[in-house]
C-alpha cells in the first residue's frame, strides 16, 4: 500500500472510486464524485494536496484538500477544506482513511498551511485532532448542523487569534 499525489490519468478512476465509496457511506448526498470535479475546476483547487492510496496498482482511497477561507474582521484567513475522503468498502476499518488524513496533514503542513476544516462525524475525526469550530471562535454560516463542522490546527495555536465565520463549500 502506498500514498501518492493524484495524477490527471487517475481522474476517471477517482471519479468511480468516490461514486462507489459514497454509495455505501453512512452520510451521502450522492453527488460527491461531481463535487470532486467542481473542486478541481475552482480557484480553490490545490493539485499538490490531492492524494490517492494504492494497493497493488488499484486505487483504494482518495483525499483532497482545497482552499477554505475564514472571514475575519482582520481580513481573510486561508486554511484548507478536506473534501472528500473515501476508502473502498472492502478496505474500510483497516486504518487507511486515518493514514490518508495523517499523510495529507503532513503534506499540507510541509507547504505552509496551518489549519484544516471539514464536514464530518466528530467521533471519527476527533481521533485526528478535529474539534467543533465553535471551540476556535469560528461561526458556522451554513445550513449544516454545527456539530459536524470541524477544524484542526496543524500547528498548535494556529487558530488562537482567528475569530470569524466559515462558509463551507462556497
Amino acid at each position: 500500500m502506498k500514498f501518492r499525489l493524484a495524477d490527471v490519468k487517475d481522474y476517471q478512476n477517482i471519479y468511480q472510486l468516490v461514486k462507489i465509496a459514497f454509495e455505501t457511506a453512512k452520510v451521502s448526498d450522492g453527488n460527491e464524485q461531481d463535487f470532486v470535479l467542481k473542486l478541481r475546476d475552482s480557484d480553490n483547487f490545490i493539485p499538490e494536496l490531492e492524494f490517492v492510496c494504492e494497493n497493488e496498482n488499484e486505487l483504494i482511497g482518495h483525499i483532497m484538500m482545497t482552499h477554505q477561507v475564514i472571514d475575519t474582521n482582520n481580513g481573510d484567513y486561508l486554511g484548507l477544506l478536506v473534501a472528500p475522503l473515501c476508502v473502498k468498502l472492502e478496505n474500510r476499518n483497516n486504518g487507511i482513511g486515518g493514514a490518508l488524513i495523517k499523510y495529507a496533514h503532513k503534506e499540507a503542513l510541509r507547504i505552509g498551511y496551518k489549519a484544516v476544516f471539514l464536514v464530518g462525524d466528530p467521533n471519527y475525526y476527533g481521533k485526528f485532532g478535529y474539534r467543533q469550530i465553535s471551540e476556535f471562535k469560528i461561526v458556522n454560516n451554513t445550513e449544516i448542523p454545527d456539530q459536524f463542522i470541524l477544524g484542526c490546527e496543524l500547528i498548535p495555536g494556529a487558530l488562537t487569534e482567528v475569530e470569524g465565520s466559515i462558509n463551507i463549500f462556497e
